[in-house]
């Protein structure tokens, strides 16, 4: 399907008076997205931050009318429906939506079945719920239900009700799809579950997304600054796919009262993104990381339960905004990107080894020569970042790093007569065509336009030497651990690595490439730019440790 620069997509729902929640928190939604939002309204309600005061349902005729209106004239390309208010509607949009399919071809439906508000009022009549699954359920290509929704839904059918686990949720939304829908995504903010209940339900026909969770691998962002507070209180939304496999995205939960509304806004970017091309089981991603930002970085609105953020992404970020829960997401996305090569260079065998204090010295005493002349490299690279860079602070900055690499090699000599080698030795050692080649790509990067992607170059090494510093220290703290710390001929390279001053320039190197990042956002060219410079120096980062091993010279 090809992508439209501003796709027309339709909602038929209910109005919300404060602006929260309804056809207008799905158009501000759609607006965002690209997408030129039309609605049929079905209910006025009378509600606020606190609640729902009163509700007036539209006439099932004139709900017909708005709709043939739009779907007449504009060339539609996705749907959602929310509140129907009740059966006579219902009934009326799923009638006119089958006979607009049958004549002119499917178009991706979402219905959002909402029954009940957030405060607790009822927003469909219970004689509407037979309808909504008889009529409009066969018609969707995707229902996303919340919990209590799920259970009136199953209740209704004589199915187990009752979800209290996230197994329940995965048998749950299993069962919802028997009731007529193409897909259903079964929206996790109204029950709890936690990192080992992800574990528990793993399985082939399952996969899990650990959108803003923490991978592996990446201990730098956990020690300075990104906090998992809430791992035992995730959201969890479970999709069940066309062929019934199973996608679970899971996400920190936001502590927030700016919830108001959440339901609609899940449903509106999910259509807004399916109605621009986009596969189902992506869409659910980026409309869940859509949502969950807009609940982060929302400013309190009202005395209740007050509406998200709509307008985060007016102007599209491919680097998220920096929130509490996140301060590192570009670095978070590099790592995500690469997340193979980064593991393979962050657990290479010359670091397992090292660990078990089991390398062969001639590799060390190979790596640390190779070291010394790398610094070269590395300090040269900072120079040319201070020469591209345009104030004083940046230019400060770079230059403090030219000194402190300039120290460290003076200091490295030092450890390399530890191990036996002179400093004539070390002088005269020949550069590996490992060295040659990343120091020549340092160089090269440094040599071009764009000043960041030097900067996600040189990030590449000083942050890959602090996750493995710490995953060493790490796994030598577990029970029965692999890692020999005490001991070790090679403890002060891991204590070097590992320890204070080493993470102090690990953090302010992430402070140095977030804080770049965010003044100049990239463009979707620029940012393709810094993931593969990123990968390229993991990748080389790698060949450095391949050298050591095969002694390369």
């Amino acid at each position: 399907m090809m992508m439209l620069e501003s796709p027309p997509v339709l909602t038929i729902a209910g109005s919300d008076s404060s602006g929260g929640a309804g056809i207008q928190a799905d158009l501000k939604t759609f607006t965002v997205h690209g997408c030129y939002g039309a609605s049929v309204t079905t209910a006025l309600t009378a509600q606020n931050t606190t609640g729902v005061q009163a509700v007036y349902g539209v006439p099932p005729d004139f709900v017909k009318q708005q709709i043939n209106s739009v779907l007449d004239d504009i060339d539609i390309k996705a749907i959602k429906t929310g509140m129907l208010f009740n059966a006579e509607n219902t009934k009326i949009v799923a009638q006119v939506l089958k006979g607009h399919f049958d004549a002119k071809g499917r178009i991706p439906l979402v219905c959002d079945p909402v029954c009940v508000s957030t405060s607790g009022h009822t927003l469909l009549h219970p004689d509407a719920v037979d309808t909504i699954i008889d009529e409009l359920f066969p018609l969707s290509d995707l229902i996303t239900p919340n919990k209590a929704e799920a259970e009136l839904l199953l209740k209704q059918r004589n199915f187990p009700s009752r979800i209290a686990n996230l197994q329940d949720v995965v048998n749950a939304a299993r069962q919802l799809k028997t009731l007529g829908p193409q897909a259903v995504l079964l929206k996790g903010g109204h029950f709890v579950a936690s990192l080992g209940d992800l574990k528990n339900v793993s399985s082939d026909d399952t996969q899990v997304i650990r959108d803003d969770l923490l991978d592996e691998n990446t201990n730098i962002l956990r020690v300075h600054g990104r906090k998992e507070h809430h791992v035992d209180s995730l959201v969890v939304d479970v999709l069940c796919a066309s062929d019934n496999h199973i996608t679970i995205f899971a996400r920190t939960r936001v502590q927030s009262t700016s919830t108001h509304g959440t339901g609609c806004t899940l449903s509106a970017a999910l259509v807004s993104q399916l109605a621009r091309g986009i596969p189902l089981g992506e869409a659910v991603r980026l409309a869940a990381a859509y949502t969950h930002i807009g609940i982060e970085t929302a400013i309190p609105i009202g005395s209740g339960f007050g509406p998200l953020n709509h307008i985060h992404s007016i102007t599209p970020q491919l680097v998220s905004p920096r929130t509490k829960t996140n301060p590192y997401p570009l670095t978070s996305s590099l790592i995500r990107s690469s997340r193979v090569i980064w593991k393979e260079y962050i657990r290479h065998e010359f670091v397992v080894l090292l660990g078990k204090g089991t390398l062969p010295k001639e590799n060390f005493i190979h790596f640390i020569k190779q070291d010394y002349l790398y610094l070269k490299y590395y300090a040269r690279a900072y120079a040319l970042l201070a020469a591209k860079s345009h104030a004083y602070a940046p230019i400060s900055a770079a230059i403090d790093v030219v000194f402190s690499i300039v120290q460290e090699s003076s200091m490295h000599m030092g450890y390399c007569a530890e191990w036996g080698i002179t400093e004539d030795e070390l002088i005269n050692t020949s550069e590996s065509p490992s060295l040659t080649a990343y120091g020549a790509f340092l160089i090269d990067t440094g040599m071009q336009g764009d000043p960041m992607k030097l900067v996600v170059a040189l990030a590449a090494c000083l942050l890959g030497y602090g996750e493995v510093g710490l995953w060493l220290k790490e796994e030598a703290r577990a029970p029965d651990s692999w890692v020999q710390w005490e001991g070790n001929p090679y403890l002060k390279w891991m204590e070097d690595y590992s320890g204070d001053v080493y993470q102090k320039a690990v953090k302010a190197g992430l402070e140095t490439l977030e804080s770049r990042a965010e003044s100049d956002a990239p463009s979707p060219i620029r940012f393709a730019d810094w993931q593969n410079v990123w990968e390229r120096c993991t990748r080389l980062e790698k060949g450095f440790w391949d050298m050591a091993m095969n002694l390369e010279v």
